[in-house]
């Protein structure tokens, strides 16, 4: 007789928020809207008593991928949304306000390099190309805290084959937005602006590669990378970049931000290991946003689907984990 064992990723279904409560909540937020008279008072009202979002009444139609959800408590939207890292709004955690001075409208997503052809895509189009799926990941910063996100969006091994790389394709470069205008930040000369990041081809392809469109049953919040970012969950947080402008296909590893800043600190690889220590922060453990204190897991717990990446690579030793 064979019996059915819950996979070590399932969640509770308990602390998953439903769908329709997702849906509910806006047809609330909408009805509020016209009542208190004009949408200024309405975003006041949800700043002040709800989450720190611009887009929130947009349905985005997804489906739920139970496969890769974990075994603990998604962190609070209010909570997700206003601690937050985006450099190039300010240094603090508290940029969710600055971040809603980036324009995510008629935003433009180039593929370039070493594919058959270069395009120019939308948001519309990777929205009605791709189906949308919710997966519930861990999110671990390197500065040791962490938090459990409900994410939307599709596999990036999708968008690869779409792409239609040559052979000669070993890595991937990410390219973030550069407005200074908005993002005062970015006036700083000491920053190799624009945000950059890489991975492998076979790193993109993996299964947990995610691009992401929203988060919490709705279009991505500024603060999180709207309208377009990438999710690794088992690397450090800064490899998961934000706001893409251009994916480019290249036969030459790049080089990323960080890693151009502070190789010594901040590598190509970035994998999450307890027993790898930042020069400035144990990685023993990690500080949940709004719950307490756990250990950290290699590869951020996702070691079944991503430890053979890394199997040839061994040489590398301690640098595959910074």
């Amino acid at each position: 007789m064979n019996t059915f064992k819950k996979p070590r990723w399932l969640i509770r279904e308990s602390n998953v928020t439903n769908e329709n409560l997702y849906f509910n909540r806006r047809e609330f937020i909408k009805k509020s809207s016209i009542y208190l008279g004009s949408s200024a008072i309405a975003y006041n009202f949800l700043n002040k008593y709800g989450t720190a979002s611009q887009n929130n009444i947009n349905n985005l139609k997804f489906i739920k991928n139970n496969k890769y959800n974990i075994i603990s408590e998604i962190t609070s939207e209010n909570l997700s949304t206003k601690y937050n890292n985006f450099f190039e709004f300010g240094s603090t955690k508290n940029i969710w306000k600055e971040s809603q001075k980036l324009d995510t409208n008629n935003w433009k997503l180039k593929i370039t390099g070493l594919v058959e052809k270069s395009m120019i895509l939308d948001v519309d189009d990777l929205i009605n190309r791709f189906k949308l799926e919710e997966r519930i990941y861990r999110h671990r910063c390197v500065e040791a805290w962490s938090m459990v996100v409900p994410w939307l969006g599709f596999q990036m091994s999708k968008l690869i084959k779409f792409c239609n790389p040559l052979s000669s394709a070993k890595y991937i470069k990410f390219t973030t937005f550069y407005n200074p205008k908005i993002a005062t930040e970015q006036k700083a000369r000491w920053y190799p602006w624009p945000y950059t990041e890489g991975l492998t081809i076979e790193e993109a392809n993996n299964e947990l590669s995610f691009l992401v469109l929203g988060a919490y049953g709705k279009n991505l919040h500024n603060q999180f990378g709207a309208p377009i970012r990438l999710h690794l969950p088992w690397k450090y947080g800064f490899k998961s970049i934000k706001s893409i402008v251009e994916i480019e296909f290249t036969d030459k590893r790049p080089v990323s931000f960080w890693e151009n800043l502070a190789s010594n600190e901040y590598g190509f690889w970035a994998n999450v290991n307890p027993a790898v220590d930042h020069p400035r922060w144990s990685q023993k453990t990690e500080r949940v946003l709004g719950g307490g204190e756990r250990e950290t897991e290699i590869y951020n717990g996702y070691g079944p689907e991503v430890s053979a990446l890394y199997s040839n690579f061994s040489n590398l030793g301690d640098r595959l984990f910074r």
